[in-house]
């Protein structure tokens, strides 16, 4: 039976550059009952379905017989699959750069239903194709089990038996990648590989006390031991992506210093590639963008000026180059651990300037809001609750700046919310470059400032403000005990 699939429009976008390696294919198709129609070859990058890409497409001649061809001299391999013009029915098969090969289907029987010729490694891949069947097969036996046991003991017995199915499972790749080093599979099956943490108890090395964190430790120090950063046609498997997502958004600690240690280790691994160097710079990059933690802009920047300023980012044209290039230079004032760039502006009601270095206080909150912003509606009031219930015992003073409005709108706006207290200014006439400074594209954008004006935390709100602050005085009382 067919398996379908809703593929993504990126199928036939041809939006990936595919690989860059040693010489191209041919592939000789023939389906029974299948003429006139289009057909595509297309494959994986990074990640699994239904994010696929078009490589090429053919037409299927009167008898069912179709061929793709290509002597290009920077195809690698990898797993490809052919897809019919339905774009619903599908198999995947291993290509490698240089093959000749024959390859038939029968679509009632598929996926089992594929023979290969002048490809022994896709006969091998059929096989394994057939073990994942029956492998499949016993999954939903114990699935069933499972929901119809009645006791605890019997759900033991049943996860028991999945252990063991699995250990199969792991069993096969293992025995494979030795019988058959070097080839493509072996590779994908090395890279598919988790680390099998040891049993029994670990200890410190007082060899008394339980190490309570061996586990994560072994797990992480061996999670990239099976996957070769120098194979470019892994990358073209759906495996990278979710091992990237996993390593540094589980296992990675969410502290920039962490993360830019781990990119490094990683980028130094895929050095000399193209794909996989590409696709890893490409993703953290864009990870730490679009991270909600806090000091990442941090790792964005430090990526840009120590990977693209230096020329590493080659698929990127020079105007691609300079956004990412002034995005950098946007944050880099601000991230968090420098001093605040100073703000002067005039005072919304007496027109006298207000200077944020001026404003002497144990912390500083910075705000950057808008009236007619529904957003600030909500938060600036939420955030004078907290200022009132607590921060403002704690020696928290705020500094706001109006990015847009009339003074008629920004005055009833603090005025409604009984903001009075606070030191709340309005640049009417742009005299201050703090839109540059802090990099203020949306609002309410808010900093904590600390007694010397470092920043703190940025991009925060009432909700994390708290206990932000608890933290800052928490490590000061730590680091003042050691001192002492």
């Amino acid at each position: 039976m067919n398996r379908i699939l809703l593929v993504a429009i990126l199928v036939l976008s041809g939006m990936v550059n595919t690989s860059f390696a040693r010489g191209g294919y041919k592939i000789h198709l023939k389906i029974p009952g299948v003429k006139d129609s289009v057909v595509y070859l297309v494959h994986y990058y990074g990640k699994p379905l239904p994010s696929i890409y078009k490589r090429d497409s053919a037409r299927f001649d009167k008898n069912g017989n179709a061929e793709f061809k290509s002597a290009d001299s920077s195809f690698n391999g990898g797993i490809y699959m052919i897809l019919l013009g339905d774009r619903k029915t599908y198999f995947e098969f291993l290509l490698n750069a240089g093959d000749d090969m024959t390859v038939s289907a029968d679509l009632s029987k598929l996926p089992e239903g594929v023979k290969f010729k002048n490809s022994p490694e896709n006969e091998r891949f059929q096989q394994y194709v057939d073990f994942l069947g029956t492998y499949g097969k016993k999954q939903q036996d114990l699935q069933k089990e499972l929901k119809e046991a009645k006791t605890h003991a019997d759900s033991m017995e049943v996860r028991k038996k999945g252990v063991t199915a699995s250990k199969e499972l792991t069993n096969y790749r293992k025995a494979y990648a030795k019988e058959h080093p070097n080839t493509l599979l072996a590779s994908i099956f090395n890279a598919l590989s988790t680390p099998q943490v040891p049993d029994g108890d670990h200890f410190l090395p007082d060899g008394v006390t339980r190490d309570s964190t061996f586990a994560y430790n072994y797990y992480k120090s061996h999670f990239w031991d099976g996957f070769d950063f120098q194979d470019d046609r892994l990358i073209h498997a759906p495996i990278y992506d979710a091992k990237l997502d996993e390593y540094f958004n589980k296992l990675v600690l969410p502290w920039p210093d962490s993360v830019e240690k781990e990119a490094d280790v990683l980028l130094k691994k895929s050095h000399g590639t193209k794909d996989i160097f590409k696709y890893t710079l490409w993703w953290l990059t864009r990870n730490v963008e679009n991270s909600k933690v806090m000091g990442m802009d941090e790792v964005f920047v430090y990526l840009v000026e120590n990977y693209y300023m230096k020329g590493d980012a080659f698929w990127l044209t020079n105007d691609e180059l300079t956004k990412y290039m002034d995005r950098a230079q946007k944050i880099a004032p601000n991230v968090i651990g420098n001093i605040a760039p100073e703000v002067k502006v005039p005072n919304v009601v007496s027109k006298g300037l207000e200077s944020l270095y001026g404003l002497k206080a144990k912390y500083t909150l910075l705000v950057f809001y808008s009236p007619s912003c529904g957003h600030c509606q909500h938060e600036l009031p939420s955030l004078d609750s907290l200022y009132r219930k607590e921060l403002k015992s704690k020696g928290v003073k705020v500094f706001t700046v109006a990015t847009e409005g009339e003074d008629k709108s920004i005055i009833d706006f603090i005025t409604k919310n009984k903001l009075e207290e606070w030191t709340n200014t309005w640049d009417h006439d742009h005299i201050g470059d703090w839109r540059g400074k802090y990099d203020v594209y949306s609002t309410p954008t808010i900093y904590l400032l600390d007694e010397k004006k470092i920043i703190r935390g940025k991009r925060i709100d009432h909700t994390n403000l708290g206990g932000l602050i608890d933290m800052l005085e928490a490590k000061a009382k730590k680091m003042n005990k050691t001192k002492s």
